[in-house]
């Protein structure tokens, strides 16, 4: 017992001994209390654009100051700032054991320093000697620093300390600099709700700036501290309400700030991994990936955009975001129309009523629902699971909502809605067109294939391929339904154009970035790495690329705008979004190498007027940006995707299937669903299709359309036949299918040519010319030949005529022309 005893002292003595030696080595260096007015020069940290030339941003360490007696600092700025910094700071020494315990409990319970219990003593300690770092370290230094200030200082001297040396932002460091800075008045002139604001600053003065985009959640801290003002009796609640309800106008802030959504994204990056006050004062150069030239463009176009937008429609607000698709790298970024313009309407509450919020960042702040533009995803994840463009789906009002009395599998859309369950979507036009290919349907987002093209690629399906593309938001599965691909879900801007990059990059993501390069005196803290990451098969995205940059397919959505989508000389593919009642409108376009995404509408939801759709609101300021931008740039042809190759009617564009019996034909016009499994497109036809939840809600309404269009349907069609029954090409003669190139491609060697003839008789000669001149022929072929070839066009035109002939035994004759561009 006695050596454990004497082990035990010896233990604790050690522990004493090495705990003094590292107190005094701590301590030892550290500044005396008496020179706190004694303040080092810092050098600020400078962001600049990609060619680290054009300086965007400057970030200030030098201060702007005006000392004034304690006994001239208005009782309710000492008091606001009491209330939410150290309730407690006349009765505790210079730390409260409280607080420390309690941030002690909250930092191990996240496993890391978030929280620091500071007493204001602490945290002139700290802003007078020390850093922002979170480490035990500099909490030791900067308690032992408390504790020496506490002993040369009474608590006013320490408050008056505080007050005139505390950074509230924007440079101005002392109650009165922020007076004067934020609201261009003395400290003793500002009012309850002012000084109550300033109190809220000096937590995080730069995520807290009236003139950054976190001016909601400052104008909330502010609340809190009237709140907490009532609870210590310091005001009535009287004077609390009235304080809460008082609008606050802000001093302009014309700082020489150039791309300021932009830049400030970048000061939150830096604020938030090295600290604010080593970011103030480290002198960083920051290398920013901004193309300022883009970014001149996009300002002038998302400017005169919504000016155009709030005269015509209604709409006070745009953003626009450009991406270098191969890297991942932001080239420009509008978060609003102008940063430093007033909110719209006068005298509305910013982050409630405003239709205009210059510095709201709509492209990473605002959540909007993306209407059609995120139809492709859903295309995308059918196509996946092995449906074609081809594909035939009917467009006719259906009920989707599956064994609901409640709601009619013939949709009626005169009569009044039965239940808030049922979902039969109406498209833009109000037009149904019976009939239609994926392509089509896509390229002229129509709203009912849509939805059917959401559920066979399946809900859960889309939601994993949308994170896999880098949109984070779509997580509440509960919420989300078929509408979802007509827009029913929130996302931002900037993650959309980024999803948008990975078709681009034929399924390759590359992470987003807005940093090269972060040097501390020449030495680089951080710089970009490339990290791509293919998500999806690049034939999938290749198709999603054909059908959107296919210009006759588009047109019939465009019409009299159809000129805004086509650049001469570039392969362009572009797909819009617009949402009920036109509260958003969106753009978003792209080459192979640039990706760029424009919403336009109001802050606060309010609906556009005049129809203001995406083509009328959201594609003139994108076409503005992508004639600028496209103006230098190479052309740039998409790869195109292989050509594909299935066996059923109904997945290569035959909305007719014929069954031969016996040398006899039996047409049968069917649903999709009647053809295939959804979950095995290409594979045997079901056996019982009707099993499938919503093969009736599909089926009905094209059989009710049949008969409305066939006159001889109930005699002459969908007679039953045989599980062995033949298919039949569909008569008519002569047909040709070219399946590659597309009309409009541009030439890159090799390029396959693919094409599909369908006869009811021998083929007698199938021929290709380019440009007039032979360059392929075959004879004597058999009914139903497909042709497949490499070729090498050696002296081709900038413009081409590529012509494909066929005739039959008969000699009837057909023949098909496309473009192609070199």
């Amino acid at each position: 017992m006695g050596i454990k005893i004497r082990l035990i002292l010896i233990s604790a003595l050690a522990c004493l001994i090495i705990g003094g030696g590292y107190f005094l080595i701590l301590t030892a260096n550290l500044p005396n209390a008496e020179l706190l007015g004694s303040r080092q020069i810092f050098e600020s940290t400078k962001i600049y654009d990609k060619t680290g030339e054009v300086l965007l941003y400057e970030i200030h360490g030098e201060e702007k100051r005006t000392v004034i007696p304690f006994e001239e600092i208005p009782e309710k700025i000492k008091q606001a700032t009491l209330a939410i910094e150290d309730e407690n700071f006349y009765n505790h020494p210079a730390f409260d054991l409280r607080s420390i315990l309690r941030a002690l409990i909250i930092n191990i319970s996240r496993g890391r320093i978030s929280q620091g219990g500071s007493t204001i003593t602490q945290q002139l300690a700290k802003k007078a000697f020390l850093t922002d770092d979170r480490t035990i370290t500099r909490k030791l230094k900067e308690l032992v620093l408390a504790i020496k200030l506490e002993k040369q200082f009474t608590k006013d001297e320490i408050f008056n300390l505080y007050l005139n040396q505390i950074p509230y932002g924007s440079n101005a460091y002392g109650i009165e600099a922020a007076a004067k800075t934020f609201f261009g008045k003395n400290a003793k002139d500002m009012t309850l709700a002012e000084a109550a604001l300033l109190a809220a600053l000096p937590k995080a003065p730069s995520y807290f700036s009236p003139y950054g985009s976190h001016i909601d959640e400052l104008l909330a801290r502010k609340d809190l501290v009237l709140e907490k003002m009532e609870e210590l009796g310091f005001i009535s609640e009287n004077q609390k309400t009235a304080a809460q309800e008082q609008k606050l106008t802000f001093e302009k802030n014309y700082t020489g700030i150039k791309a300021p959504h932009f830049a400030l994204i970048v000061q939150d990056y830096l604020n938030d991994k090295y600290g604010e006050d080593f970011v103030r004062t480290a002198g960083l150069k920051v290398t920013t990936t901004l193309d300022w030239k883009l970014q001149e463009s996009a300002e002038k176009a998302v400017l005169e955009g919504a000016e155009r937008n709030k005269e015509f429609y209604q709409g006070h607000n745009a953003s626009l975001v450009a991406e270098d698709a191969t890297t991942g790298q932001i080239l420009a970024m509008v978060g609003s129309r102008d940063y430093f313009a007033d909110p719209e309407p006068e005298g509305c509450k910013p982050g409630l009523d405003c239709r205009f919020e210059g510095n709201f960042n709509v492209a990473v702040q605002g959540l909007r629902q993306p209407g059609s533009a995120i139809k492709p995803f859903a295309y995308a994840t059918a196509m996946k699971k092995g449906f074609t463009p081809d594909a035939i789906l009917f467009d006719l009002p259906t009920e989707f909502a599956a064994n609901n009395p409640d709601c009619p599998l013939i949709v009626d859309f005169e009569k009044e809605e039965s239940s808030e369950e049922c979902f039969h979507p109406r498209n833009f036009d109000e037009v149904f067109r019976g009939p239609v290919t994926f392509r089509q349907a896509l390229g002229q987002s129509i709203n009912v294939p849509a939805a059917k093209v959401l559920y066979l690629a399946g809900i859960d399906n889309l939601l994993k391929l949308v994170r896999d593309f880098g949109i984070t938001t779509l997580t509440e599965r509960s919420r989300y339904g078929l509408s979802l691909v007509l827009g029913g879900g929130e996302i931002k801007l900037k993650e959309l154009v980024h999803a948008y990059s990975v078709f681009a990059q034929d399924g390759i993501r590359h992470p987003n970035s807005f940093i090269l390069r972060i040097e501390d005196d020449g030495k680089i803290l951080e710089e970009y790495k490339d990290e791509p990451t293919q998500v999806i098969e690049q034939q999938y995205a290749r198709l999603i690329n054909d059908i959107l940059s296919d210009i006759d397919t588009r047109s019939g959505l465009f019409s009299s705008s159809l000129s805004l989508t086509v650049f001469s000389g570039q392969d362009v593919a572009l797909k819009t979004g617009t949402t009920n009642d036109y509260r958003d409108a969106w753009a978003i376009g792209y080459t192979p190498s640039l990706v760029v995404g424009v919403w336009a509408g109001n802050n606060d939801n309010t609906p556009m007027q005049q129809r203001g759709s995406s083509i009328l609101a959201a594609v003139p300021i994108w076409n503005a940006f992508m004639k600028e931008a496209l103006a230098d740039r190479p052309t740039e042809p998409f790869n195109r995707p292989d050509p594909i190759f299935t066996d059923k009617p109904i997945l290569k564009g035959e909305y007719v299937v014929n069954y031969r019996v016996d040398s006899q034909q039996h047409p049968h016009i069917h649903s999709l669903l009647y053809y295939v499994d959804k979950n095995d497109p290409q594979g045997s036809q079901p056996a019982n299709p009707d099993r499938d939840s919503q093969f009736k809600n599909w089926e009905d309404p094209v059989i009710e359309w049949a008969r409305k269009t066939i006159s001889n349907f109930d005699v002459a069609y969908n007679k039953p036949v045989s599980q062995n029954a033949q298919y039949q090409p569909k008569e008519g003669g002569l047909g040709i299918t070219v399946l590659s190139p597309n009309n409009g491609e541009f030439i890159k060697n090799p390029m396959t040519l693919a094409a599909d003839v369908l006869s009811s008789l021998k083929i007698k000669r199938f021929e290709i010319y380019l440009n007039g001149n032979l360059i392929d022929q075959l004879i004597n072929l058999n009914a139903n030949y497909s042709y497949r070839k490499n070729y090498n066009f050696s002296s081709a035109n900038l413009q081409n005529t590529l012509k494909f002939i066929a005739v039959d035994e008969a000699n009837n004759r057909i023949e098909k022309e496309i473009i192609l561009y070199q």
